[in-house]
Parts: C-alpha cells; sequence; structure tokens
C-alpha cells in the first residue's frame, strides 16, 4: 500500500475509524507519513492533529485505544478506511462516537423487529397488538409457540413448495425473538455465544 501524501493538502489523508465488529463509523481523523508508518508499526491508530501540531495515539491520554484490525485505501488514492476493535469510548465527550451514537451491532430489519417487539412489550397500552398478547400469556404461551412453528417449518422443508417454507421459517424465527425477549435475552446474546463457539474451533 502506496500512499502519495505529498498530493494532499498539508500532506494530510483524512482516515475514516471504523468498529471491525459493529461496522459502526467511530470518527475520522487525519494522518501524514509518519503518522501513518507508526500505525501500521505498532497497530494503534496514530494522527496528526492539527490543533496540536504534533503526533498524537489514540488513548494516550485515556486509554481508549483503536487496536489496528485492517487498513485499506479508496480506489481514488485520497483516503484511507481503518477498522479497530476500540477498547472503549471514542469521543473526548465520553460517547461511542464522534456522532454521539452507541456503537453496537446492528441486524438491518431484524434490529428494527426486536425493538418494535420490545416496544410492544413494555408499552402500557397494547390493544390488538399480537405480540403484547403473548407476552401477556406468557412464557409457556411463547414456547409452545415457537415448538409449533418449528414443527410447520419441518413439515414445508420436506415438500416442495419454497413459498410455504420461507413464510413457516419467517415466523419461527419472528416467535424466536419474542422467546428471546420474552427470556431477557436479544439477538446479539446469542451472536456472542457463536462466535465464542467459532473462537473455540
Amino acid at each position: 500500500m502506496e500512499i502519495d501524501f505529498k498530493k494532499f493538502k498539508d500532506g494530510l489523508v483524512p482516515a475514516i475509524i471504523q468498529d471491525n465488529i459493529t461496522q459502526n463509523v467511530l470518527m475520522l481523523g487525519y494522518m501524514d507519513e509518519s503518522a501513518f508508518l507508526r500505525t501500521k508499526q505498532f497497530k494503534q491508530v496514530t494522527f496528526y492533529s492539527r490543533s496540536k501540531k504534533r503526533l498524537w495515539t489514540k488513548g494516550e491520554e485515556s486509554g481508549n485505544f483503536l487496536e489496528v484490525v485492517s487498513i485499506a485505501i479508496d480506489c481514488d488514492n485520497d483516503a484511507l478506511l481503518i477498522k479497530v476493535n476500540p477498547t472503549g469510548p471514542v469521543c473526548h465527550k465520553g460517547t461511542d462516537t464522534c456522532w454521539g451514537n452507541q456503537n453496537i451491532v446492528e441486524y438491518g430489519f431484524l434490529s428494527v423487529l426486536e425493538k418494535t417487539i420490545h416496544n410492544r412489550k413494555n408499552a402500557s397500552t397494547n390493544e390488538g397488538s399480537y405480540i403484547a398478547s403473548l407476552f401477556e400469556k406468557g412464557m409457556n404461551k411463547i414456547a409452545q409457540k415457537v415448538g409449533e412453528e418449528t414443527i410447520e417449518m419441518i413439515i414445508e422443508a420436506k415438500d416442495t413448495n419454497d413459498e410455504l417454507f420461507l413464510n413457516e421459517s419467517a415466523d419461527l424465527l419472528f416467535h424466536y425473538l419474542i422467546l428471546l425477549q420474552a427470556k431477557g435475552f436479544t439477538l446479539q446474546d446469542i451472536v456472542k455465544k457463536l462466535q465464542q463457539r467459532h473462537k473455540a474451533e
């Protein structure tokens, strides 16, 4: 990887910092050639501070370092993408990111669905809500529904109607997400368990 630092204003290349696990953008900084080489050598993100006029390693004061996983340069050779494992909040204001949002894993529509389930579970009034009615009926009913949907999915798996199989699979996943929250867990807890097993293999 070669970067022509001389073509940039003041020799500073913008460096986008992204969490390697959550894929969230954490911050934006600038690197001169010395900061870039130091980052590569020590595997901790080092920037050039335009205000302090010197190199500074992120976390040198707070202890919240950015451990480098990978470094890539974009197609026009004018920006860096550095994937990291952060050891704490990134922003100097104490937030996870410099945009103030939480650095948590999102699973697209599944995360939206989890939030809907959570809101229905905890809302003060849920008239007509199927999700709320399941929570009101308790753990046995929720577990029973997961069992029923599992059997229906297995039956359709042995048939040739793909649309019915997909429908039953969606029903099973939906009720499984409800069961997880009824037990006090989320999809992320299951992902963490799978990651632990993956590392052990």
